[in-house]
């Protein structure tokens, strides 16, 4: 075993505690205006914005510091509109066939349904890939770990950077999503684990009447 290399921490920023609750409290007040958005714009984004969020996501810690992802941006009308046609496809089924009477009554109040327009008309399709394992110049294969959180996590911080931009967001999981691999000519040791929607809200876009759990019912402190 190789012996691990350190070097000492940098950049870690300590504050004081009234400016700690500041940062805290200025930060929970941006991230509560998020919400998901099913109604995108047209209009055109800047393409370091998305760069720089995937870099940000980049930084999001995973085991063993394999980090076992792949992001592809998908802007090309024409692959956007066949990732379309399958989502959908494999949404028709779900509505319709697979989904049990429960699932759907508890979708019931936020409205969505088998069609997803915005898979076509939202500038950026974010296509977020989960490495399973790695491969070598050798073709050998690198066995990955803690790999859905590590990628969960990656994906909340991109999430949370394309907000701090000042784009909206929606996760898309479409089931099965082994298509992408298809359109998106994606290595078999790649697993598609979301579709990101992003860009603009369309002029207009309505968001349910929802609302979140209170602190005292989503954390205990001992």
């Amino acid at each position: 075993m190789s012996k691990s290399d350190f070097i000492p921490l940098q950049n870690f920023r300590e504050y004081s505690p009234l400016e700690m609750k500041k940062r805290a409290n200025d930060f929970y007040k941006e991230i509560k205006c998020r919400r998901t958005v099913r109604d995108f714009s047209e209009r055109p984004v800047p393409i370091q914005v998305i760069k720089d969020a995937i870099k940000a996501a980049g930084t999001a810690p995973n085991g063993a510091n394999q980090q076992p992802w792949h992001f592809v941006v998908v802007s090309d009308h024409d692959v956007k509109k066949k990732i379309r046609a399958e989502a959908e496809k494999a949404e028709k089924e779900f509505y319709n066939e697979k989904a049990p009477e429960e699932w759907l009554k508890a979708l019931d109040h936020l409205g969505t349904d088998e069609y997803k327009p915005c898979l076509e008309t939202a500038p950026y399709l974010i296509v977020i890939f989960s490495k399973n394992y790695g491969i070598t110049e050798r073709s050998e294969k690198i066995q990955h770990y803690y790999v859905k959180e590590s990628v969960g996590i990656a994906t909340g911080i991109l999430i949370t950077a394309l907000h701090h931009s000042g784009l909206a967001t929606l996760t898309h999981t479409p089931n099965p999503m082994k298509f992408l691999n298809e359109i998106l000519d994606r290595p078999s040791n790649e697993r598609a684990y979301l579709i990101l929607v992003t860009g603009f809200p369309a002029e207009g876009a309505s968001v349910p009447n929802i609302a979140k759990k209170s602190l005292g019912e989503i954390a205990t402190f001992i």
